[in-house]
């Protein structure tokens, strides 16, 4: 004898039996479309979007400036206006000083080092601590090695001596103690102001990016030189925040696929800018660009004040410390290797910071 079902009981059934909702994110990113570094944001999503299925999350991108200024992307994840957005954690050194050594060192990490350090070495689990007090999930997915340098107005940098009474943009807390040792003078802009500030003499000169970047934004239309290597930024991160809640309601299969998602871009991106940097390397070269680079006895001056600089500023901060500890530690661990299997190693070991002094400032 068959039962009738009760309205309940096949309402029941029936949502059992229906297909589960896509999660919708928003995502959006610090960077306009007209700077290429939007570029290792959109494949980070695309690939997320090709490797999660429809039914489980979909991440619709915004480039930057499009939901909310640059400078608010931050606060909007935090408070959850937005679940994700593409950033470079020196942005946020104002709220935190540890977020500096996340975004970028002086004279210090290559981008291999971080990628290293970043998957192998502890440092990903530092992203989530300096995030995490902002309610935030951190996964790094982009790096570029060392950013082009200084590109001055009317006088080259041959030597430090030049830098001496410059205006020069500069981003990055240790970086601008740092110019000032070195005599120079920090102006702190947004990317998008850069060009007309050197256009209308406001500055002197500036940095931004990799070569690549720096062309995108039109540097060589409004700079006659170039001061090279990058010293200032020897690599920089990138990745995206996701607020802690929006993180939480994903299903750990769908978590887990992001963070290969974020591991495959991160390696991918190094490929990609040293492929377009050197490709804008040559454009600036045929567009009559003076390239310099400085000598091996200037750069290990600057190694030096480095040093200083970056003992000083982790010793301002316990968690800045302690990222730093965790960096300097991982270089001294890697050296055994690397220098042992020079001259086919993967980059240099540096005579860095002291790494004892900032472990008693960590605490």
């Amino acid at each position: 004898m068959k039962k009738m079902m009760t309205g309940a009981a096949l309402a029941a059934v029936t949502l059992a039996a229906a297909p589960a909702m896509a999660e919708t994110w928003q995502m959006t990113s610090t960077w306009p479309s007209s700077l290429e570094l939007v570029e290792i944001d959109k494949h980070f999503v695309k690939l997320a979007n090709d490797m999660i299925p429809d039914d489980q999350l979909n991440i619709e991108f915004f480039e930057g400036g499009s939901l909310v200024p640059a400078g608010e992307v931050f606060g909007a994840v935090e408070s959850g206006t937005i679940q994700a957005g593409g950033d470079w954690p020196g942005y946020w050194a104002g709220r935190d000083s540890a977020f500096s050594p996340l975004a970028t060192t002086s004279a210090l990490f290559n981008a291999v080092d971080y990628i290293n350090w970043i998957q192998e070495w502890g440092g990903a689990e530092l992203y989530n601590e300096v995030y995490g007090k902002f309610g935030m999930v951190y996964l790094p997915y982009g790096v570029t090695n060392n950013e082009s340098g200084f590109r001055t107005v009317d006088k080259p940098i041959q030597t430090t001596e030049d830098l001496k009474g410059l205006r020069l943009r500069l981003s990055g807390y240790e970086q601008g103690k740092l110019l000032e040792k070195l005599g120079g003078n920090q102006v702190s802009m947004a990317g998008g102001e850069i060009y007309q500030s050197l256009e209308r003499g406001v500055i002197d000169g500036a940095e931004f990016s990799t070569p690549n970047v720096d062309w995108s934004g039109g540097f060589q239309q409004v700079t006659k030189y170039w001061s090279t290597p990058g010293w200032h930024q020897s690599a920089s991160v990138f990745g995206v925040m996701i607020n802690k809640a929006s993180w939480d309601a994903l299903t750990p299969e769908v978590q887990e696929t992001l963070k290969v998602a974020a591991s495959a871009n991160l390696l991918w991106s190094l490929a990609f800018t040293e492929k377009r940097a050197t490709e804008a390397y040559a454009e600036f070269k045929n567009a009559g660009t003076e390239i310099t680079r400085l000598d091996d006895a200037t750069l290990e001056n600057i190694q030096t004040l480095a040093n200083e600089t970056i003992e000083e500023a982790a010793c301002e901060n316990p968690l800045s410390a302690k990222v730093y500890a965790s960096m300097i530690t991982y270089l001294q661990d890697y050296s055994q290797w690397r220098d042992a299997s020079a001259p086919y190693n993967l980059g240099r070991s540096p005579n860095g910071p002291d790494l004892a002094k900032i472990q008693a400032c960590a605490g």
